[in-house]
């Protein structure tokens, strides 16, 4: 199994559909453009957010055990996927791309 890297490519914000839709929230979204983060296999990286994690964990977890190519051709880089986050008033959009790098053999935590 190999690391993934997920980069912040674009965070945006519908303002016109917050308005409308919306009730106030304060820090809806804590994500930077440019900021990366590593998962470790198919496991989540410490600091990325939840709702993020459920749009692209199964991207990454097929790119971390070695598949890619979706949907026949989609991306340039075989080994990578653009996938954004489901907050339809903030989409975040990630990179994320299979790395070399093998993952770090995780403990059996159902074992302690």
């Amino acid at each position: 199994m190999k690391k993934c890297r997920i980069t912040v490519m674009r965070k945006t914000h519908y303002q016109d559909l917050s308005e409308m839709y919306e009730n106030p929230i304060d820090h809806a979204c804590h994500m930077e453009e440019g900021q990366v983060f590593i998962a470790n296999g198919w496991l989540k990286p410490e600091g990325l957010c939840d709702s993020a994690w459920e749009s692209m964990s199964s991207f990454v977890m097929t790119l971390a055990h070695g598949g890619g190519n979706f949907y026949d051709g989609w991306m340039k880089n075989k080994r990578s996927a653009m996938i954004s986050c489901n907050d339809g008033f903030r989409p975040v959009s990630f990179y994320i791309e299979a790395l070399d790098e093998d993952a770090e053999e995780q403990k059996d935590l159902r074992n302690f």
